[in-house]
């Protein structure tokens, strides 16, 4: 359908036809940027010509050890130059990159190297203790360590196994990147949280990544030489692909091992960041920062903000410090962001501030290199777009996932009827801007009446006292459940549980308002999102 009558001849070949990898843009950064600063970290600096032989170099090694095309390459790294690195050079053998989160237990280390038949793991000196005890509690073969070590950070070499540096050392420098043939082929593997049973292993193809690049350099309004600051872990969602984005753009990657207020300013300050990406809890603590803490600096930073939905409040103070915040959203299995909050001038610009930082908070409309994104009801039909109806966001698009790994009766699910089915609820605002009310599993139902966490902890933002704030269902005799909110204070703040559940009334309705207030620090995951489901454990048994 809709070819010409008569196309003998027009074949694909190797001159109109190249399969779509982020490989690409390393490749000609390498000879349009060679001199051009890639990589930075402390005194690790890296022009583009230095990070292709690394990456080139990383390659040759991995394929020395006896890694072959489709094998499985683990790490187990925080934000240093290796994991950059590993992006392109673990692909570049062919291999498939499955980051891991390096705060996870040891049972889950140990499944994931078993469930994705890992052959190699780069790993960080300071969690080689994670990486053994996983390794013995395997079932399967362990994966052959190499020690990433870090001696800056007070991690040197153990010397128990051949170390990085060594590894690179022994490569070729001219050793032939092995391209995939297919644009479908996997280049990442990444697991889900696994906050209910054994996470899910999520498959990346190369297209998807190479998309998700190009998309964000439109919807983020990227230009020549962004200096960008690895906020976001690199095994969360191959750090929203912003790693393989940088090369296209000649842009500088500033490694941020350890995330703090004062490191992000640092950054800022000191090498001139323009952009990263983070969680709320970032912003957050950007804002309370002590005064200590902050450095100068006379630019604006562009930030993207995901993870979950951020308080207007926190959204309407960081724009104050120099920072301009652009919410997105999306998933492990939509390797990131997909969506963003496009702010429309010409109807906006003139709102109050409240009014704006309502309007970032939602998670706005598709990406450009998806497809269509929405809202839609149990039947799959759409939402009102009246503000209110909610429905479920479904997702479809070339930057979702090609599946999970093993694991065909839940990928046939997560696509039913042609779309990916994302559990998140929201609404659809007249204008199409979609905004997340909660998780299927986070809204609470009291007394048949359906309570949005995201809105009850919004309004708590507001409290002059309270630095993070989550709510919960607490089981109730009467009610079924009621809302139960874990809060923490700013250093040095005061207050009590009547005066939050008083402050909560001005705003919400009643059944909305919290019924019991805990003070305690949030449990959180490594990339910043509140483990709620912790904080429902801990409700049931109040």
């Amino acid at each position: 359908m809709g070819w010409m009558k008569d196309e003998s001849g027009l074949e694909k070949c190797a001159a109109n036809y190249v399969p779509l990898t982020p490989l690409s843009g390393l490749m000609r950064a390498r000879e349009v940027y060679p001199d051009h600063l890639a990589m930075v970290y402390g005194a690790h600096r890296k022009t583009y010509r230095e990070y292709h032989e690394r990456v080139t170099r990383l390659a040759s090694g991995l394929a020395g050890l006896g890694v072959a095309p489709g094998d499985v390459v683990s790490t187990l790294l925080p934000n240093v130059p290796a994991a950059g690195e590993a992006h392109f050079g673990v692909p570049a053998c062919g291999a498939v990159l499955n980051s891991i989160n390096i705060r996870l237990d040891v049972h889950t280390v140990a499944y994931i190297f078993d469930h994705g038949e890992a052959k190699v793991v780069l790993v960080d000196t300071e969690f080689l203790p994670l990486a053994e005890a996983a390794c013995d509690a395997m079932e399967g073969d362990a994966p052959l360590i190499i020690e990433v070590a870090d001696a800056d950070a007070g991690h040197s070499a153990t010397g128990r196994y051949q170390e990085y540096e060594a590894l690179l050392s022994a490569g070729d420098p001219a050793f032939a990147w092995v391209l995939p043939e297919d644009e479908w082929e996997s280049i990442a593997l990444n697991y889900t949280s696994g906050t209910t049973g054994q996470p899910k292993g999520v498959v990346y193809h190369h297209r998807g990544a190479y998309l998700m690049t190009m998309g964000t350099v439109v919807s983020w309004q990227l230009v020549l030489h962004p200096v960008y600051l690895t906020i976001v872990p690199l095994f969360h969602c191959n750090g929203w692909n912003h790693t393989w984005l940088m090369p296209l753009l000649g842009g500088t990657i500033v490694c941020c091992r350890n995330i703090t207020a004062s490191a992000i300013y640092d950054a800022i300050a000191d090498e001139g960041v323009t952009h990263f990406g983070g969680a709320p809890i970032v912003l957050n603590a950007i804002v309370n920062a002590p005064d200590s803490e902050r450095r100068a600096f006379d630019h604006t930073v562009e930030v993207f903000t995901a993870g979950a939905p951020p308080a207007p409040a926190t959204l309407a103070k960081i724009e104050n410090l120099g920072f301009h915040v652009m919410q997105v959203y999306g998933l492990t299995e939509t390797y990131g962001h997909v969506t963003e909050c496009l702010w429309q001038s010409e109807r906006w610009n003139g709102l109050d501030k409240p009014e704006v930082a309502a309007i970032k908070a939602r998670q706005g409309v598709a990406m450009p290199m998806m497809e269509h994104i929405t809202v839609m009801d149990e039947t799959m039909s759409q939402v009102p777009m009246d503000g209110e109806t909610a429905g479920e966001i479904m997702i479809r698009g070339n930057s979702v996932m090609k599946g999970y790994l093993k694991n065909p009766d839940a990928t046939r699910e997560a696509f039913k009827d042609g779309y990916f089915h994302s559990g998140d609820i929201a609404v659809q605002h007249p204008d199409s801007y979609v905004q997340i009310t909660d998780r299927a599993k986070d809204i609470i139902i009291s007394g048949g009446e359906n309570i949005s966490s995201v809105e009850v902890e919004g309004v708590l933002m507001h409290h002059p006292a309270i630095s993070l704030a989550a709510v919960v269902a607490k089981p109730d005799e009467k009610w079924g459940e009621v809302p139960c909110a874990f809060v923490e204070l700013l250093d040095g703040a005061e207050a009590g549980e009547a005066e939050i559940i008083a402050f909560a009334r001005e705003s919400l309705a009643g059944f909305k308002t919290p019924k019991k207030v805990v003070f305690q620090e949030l449990p959180k995951t490594s990339t910043g999102k509140i483990q709620k489901f912790a904080l429902r454990t801990l409700a049931k048994s109040m």
